[in-house]
């Protein structure tokens, strides 16, 4: 598995030097930043401090659909609410998540909203999984960049694992069972079920390998009902 970390229209220079700086001493490489060019900024580099080819490296986009159209698993960082979601891991669990995933998943995403407010609603539904740092203060708030050293430090264990033969995998098994519900669900009359809808969103990315393959299996029978 290959692991993006993904800025979201940072607007400090700062804090994409201490995002960059945080990812290489955890042995993470790859930066894409999507509408903004803060990390081209002189204070980025002096924060980086020794990993400024992460910045230099940078994959620039205009949208965040953009920088995530070769990803395979898009996981969104919030600190909303999270009883407002059916699923919301912490760090710990996202962990487990894609340690599990390290064998099918070819191009995985985290993704970092804006330092005042964080990802539109828009963003967060281009998301398969959505994460946060529980947090003890009643007025809770990282910096970005501390927020990219938490998970970088949490998911450092990945590139252990990235050592290891891993299986070949057929790249996209998620998107298209994904894709494939969405098709689905208008032919069973179901895509008015906003609960049924955000429920099923939530909670694909969080599928095994296993499941996924029998998920297409079922999807398939059903369409095959569904067909005159």
């Amino acid at each position: 598995m290959q692991f993006h970390i993904i800025l979201v229209s940072p607007a400090r220079p700062e804090n994409v030097g201490a995002a960059a700086r945080a990812m290489k001493t955890m042995g993470f490489g790859s930066l894409r930043i999507v509408d903004s060019q803060a990390h081209r900024q002189p204070e980025a580099a002096r924060v980086a401090h020794g990993s400024t080819e992460i910045l230099e490296n940078a994959l620039h986009f205009q949208t965040l659909e953009e920088a995530l159209a070769d990803i395979d698993l898009t996981i969104a960082t919030t600190a909303r609410n999270r009883s407002h979601y059916h699923y919301f891991c912490t760090p710990q669990e996202l962990q487990g998540q894609l340690e599990e995933k390290q064998q099918w998943i070819h191009h995985a995403a985290l993704v970092f909203g804006r330092e005042d407010s964080g990802l539109t609603n828009e963003e967060l539904a281009l998301a398969d999984l959505l994460t946060g740092v529980p947090m003890q203060a009643d007025y809770p708030s990282l910096n970005l960049g501390q927020a990219v050293m938490v998970y970088c430090y949490q998911l450092s264990a990945l590139n252990q694992l990235a050592q290891s033969v891993m299986p070949e995998a057929a790249p996209g098994q998620l998107a298209a069972l994904r894709e494939r519900v969405t098709q689905l669900l208008p032919r069973l009359g179901c895509e008015d079920d906003r609960k049924m809808v955000e429920w099923l969103a939530q909670r694909l990315g969080s599928v095994s390998q296993r499941d996924t393959a029998m998920l297409h299996r079922l999807l398939h029978d059903i369409e095959k009902k569904l067909t005159p």
